[in-house]
């Protein structure tokens, strides 16, 4: 129990050391302005502060804080926090040789302990490989994972004004308003869909041009694992796209904070429990992870990745743990409400000014995301690996026809009543009878003590 609550302790300092570091990212972009205005006052020799410069400026922070800090830190520990969390559960003690003055921090010196191990590792390359496809495949399989964060909206907009230590701003009277999202695209979910596809052709080269079998393989099973779940993928948020009439995932976060059944908000779970579930289960799939790990079989053939050390395994390792991140901020923005804070929204948006609420707004992105990584790891290490043929089952035999109803449901629904009072009701009563039959199967009897021996000793 104290392992546990020790974990709990990890994960609450994680997000405040996220939060902090944001903050500290949004704060250096007034520096980021100032050194851009001095250099265009030292260009144009006409010095003051322009608010080109300071939007410049505050731009590039929030690209490098969303990227950088949200993204890359978070997939980085994870990969501590999957060790220290699968050691809590198979009741080990995980992770603890590399101290800093002797104390082990929870594991987080193993971060810089891997890079540099990454970074040094030799390259042991194999005779016959395709080269240029060799060394293509790690880049495609990492560079889709930046290219699908961009859209994910962390946050509200800031003006630049509200910003506080934002150099000049108030004085230059800059109004421009700064997107806690790298890219805001018309396209949306669309853009998701196209970019999440182009995955497979990282997993794919890597499999082939490795001149490996067993890679091969392992290629041909994320090839087909992939494609197969993509069709499911996206049928699932077809039904959000309806409810909520619109591709954008910043508008989607809006949405949600609009009441639809009194005071309840429009959460996507509550609108589309089954588009949950099913969108859970394709893009868990997509990432290649237990119980889905068949493109790795580490018991069977090792995986497509078998031929790739050093830094290029590093960078096909690392992307496993950024599309856990990406997962889960797509869960959050479309099915969780986004920045929108579980209670007191009201109070918050009264008693703080634009630039903490838009803060607390963000912590609370960020802790519904670390939540559904937790469960992320969670079922990794819980559930055993599915058969080929069971995967392929599950997709096209009961998610796909699910995915199907649930658009049929949700298009119903919205016709006879374009509130979506109707539709949150068939959303609340659906998650009634999940909840009703997940508690029944977990109460069902076990079999008695002996039964199956007794039946394999009388030849049955």
């Amino acid at each position: 129990m104290n392992r546990f609550f020790g974990m709990l302790l990890v994960i609450a300092a994680t997000l405040a050391g996220l939060v902090l570091l944001s903050a500290g990212f949004y704060l250096a972009a007034g520096w980021l302005g100032w050194g851009f205005n001095a250099l265009a006052g030292w260009i144009s020799g006409s010095p003051g502060v322009s608010r080109p410069a300071v939007y410049y400026g505050a731009s590039v922070a929030n690209v490098l804080t969303l990227l950088l800090v949200v993204l890359m830190i978070s997939a980085s520990l994870l990969t501590v926090a999957e060790r220290k969390w699968s050691a809590l559960i198979q009741n080990r003690i995980g992770a603890n040789r590399i101290k800093v003055f002797g104390s082990a921090l929870g594991g987080i010196p193993f971060l810089a302990a891997d890079a540099l191990k990454m970074l040094t590792k030799e390259r042991i390359e194999t005779t016959g490989r395709t080269r240029v496809l060799y060394e293509l495949a790690p880049m495609l399989a990492f560079a889709p994972v930046f290219a699908l964060f961009a859209i994910i909206p962390v946050g509200q907009g800031i003006e630049l004004n509200q910003i506080p230590g934002l150099a000049g701003a108030a004085a230059a009277g800059a109004v421009e308003q700064i997107a806690l999202q790298v890219s805001r695209t018309d396209t949306g979910l669309l853009y998701l869909f196209a970019i999440a596809s182009l995955q497979v052709y990282g997993t794919a080269l890597a499999g082939w041009a490795s001149n490996n079998k067993l890679a091969l393989l392992g290629g041909v099973r994320a090839s087909s694992q992939m494609i197969s779940y993509e069709v499911s993928l996206g049928l699932s948020l077809v039904g959000t796209m309806i409810a909520y009439r619109t591709l954008r995932l910043e508008e989607m976060v809006v949405a949600q904070g609009n009441p639809v059944l009194g005071p309840v908000p429009a959460l996507g779970l509550l609108l589309q429990p089954i588009g949950f579930l099913i969108f859970f289960a394709s893009a868990f799939a997509e990432t290649k992870r237990a119980p889905f790990d068949l493109p790795e079989g580490e018991s069977e053939i090792v995986g497509y990745f078998v031929e790739y050390s050093g830094m290029k395994f590093g960078l096909l390792f690392l992307a496993e743990f950024a599309e856990i991140v990406v997962l889960a901020g797509v869960i959050t923005a479309v099915f969780l409400g986004g920045w929108h804070p579980i209670l007191f929204e009201g109070w918050l948006r009264q008693n703080l000014t634009p630039f903490w609420f838009a803060a607390v707004g963000a912590g609370a992105f960020i802790a519904k995301m670390i939540v559904m990584m937790w469960l992320q790891l969670t079922i990794r290490w819980l559930l055993p690996r599915f058969r080929f043929d069971q995967i392929q089952k599950l997709c096209w035999k009961l998610l796909l026809p699910a995915a199907l109803v649930n658009v049929f449901v949700t298009g119903a629904a919205l016709l006879l009543d374009p509130s979506g009072q109707l539709l949150a009701w068939i959303g609340v009563l659906t998650i009634v009878v999940i909840a009703v039959l997940t508690a029944a199967v977990g109460r069902a009897p076990a079999p008695a003590a002996g039964h199956g021996a007794a039946h394999a000793a009388a030849g049955h």
